[in-house]
């Protein structure tokens, strides 16, 4: 008798057929959620373009990758913080890979930005640049390509449980307010975005996905991630990118909310 989680893979990996040698663009793929999403996409047969800063740490990276899929991978230095970087990226994506099919809005920054302390400005102006405006111009790009091809893409824009409502008293985000506020713009953009994507006729789908707590270096706080409140692996989170994208054409998943177990905000 076939295990059931075997029918789980086959039925993942059928639903993902149509994403077979398809273009995927993950944003901050270098560590973390990104990376374990590129992961996920290319063991789903997609070829990824992994877009980062540390492009040299993608690099690395690679390494690890089983070799039937690691030639699959193609890492490109990108600063979301920057849109002559972005729109260079895309640019060189629709001539080097025919274009993007999937973008997973990924970047993402967590900093010290205590809204009544004075000189942290630029903290604050470097969230809100790569959190909001990054993930505009990046999901603008994609579009575009989708567009200019005809193509029923899927964006997935990286949200967070705060971008719903401000925790009070929470310890992981005693520092970083400034945070709920570039993700509740996330989910009131991935909304304007589809509205946006109805009035054109398009076929082009768009997700936010919500994670709670995510085991990652973005807290960077080793003493927090120590402390016996309860965490995501990150993936976890590659696992639902997968579901979203994978669903037949006639299904869009707008919103998908990811907690662990016992998570209390």
């Amino acid at each position: 008798m076939e295990h059931s989680s075997s029918k789980g893979h086959i039925a993942v990996r059928s639903a993902m057929e149509r994403w077979e040698n398809r273009v995927a663009v993950v944003t901050g793929a270098s560590a973390g959620i990104g990376w374990a999403i590129s992961k996920a996409l290319l063991q789903s047969g997609m070829i990824v373009v992994g877009l980062a800063r540390r492009v040299e740490k993608i690099e690395e990276l690679k390494s690890t990758l089983p070799a039937h899929i690691r030639n699959q991978l193609h890492a490109y230095r990108c600063d979301v913080n920057n849109e002559k970087d972005i729109v260079a990226a895309f640019k060189m994506i629709d001539t080097k890979f025919g274009g993007a099919d999937v973008l997973v809005n990924n970047a993402g920054v967590l900093k010290d930005t205590l809204l009544i302390k004075p000189g942290n400005t630029q903290l604050i102006r470097d969230v809100i640049e790569t959190n909001i405006l990054g993930l505009i111009i990046c999901a603008r790009e994609a579009y575009q390509s989708m567009k200019r091809r005809n193509v029923d893409g899927h964006i997935v824009n990286m949200n967070s449980v705060v971008g719903h409502g401000v925790p009070v008293g929470v310890d992981t985000l005693t520092t970083y307010n400034v945070y709920p506020a570039t993700k509740h713009a996330v989910t009131a953009l991935t909304e304007t975005l589809r509205i946006e994507l109805l009035t054109e006729n398009s076929k082009v789908k768009v997700t936010s996905i919500s994670p709670g707590a995510v085991r990652t270096d973005i807290f960077n706080d080793p003493e927090l991630l120590q402390k016996s409140i309860p965490f995501l692996e990150p993936e976890d989170i590659a696992s639902s990118v997968v579901h979203v994208i994978s669903t037949p054409k006639h299904v869009e998943i707008k919103e998908l909310t990811i907690k662990p177990l016992g998570e209390r905000f």
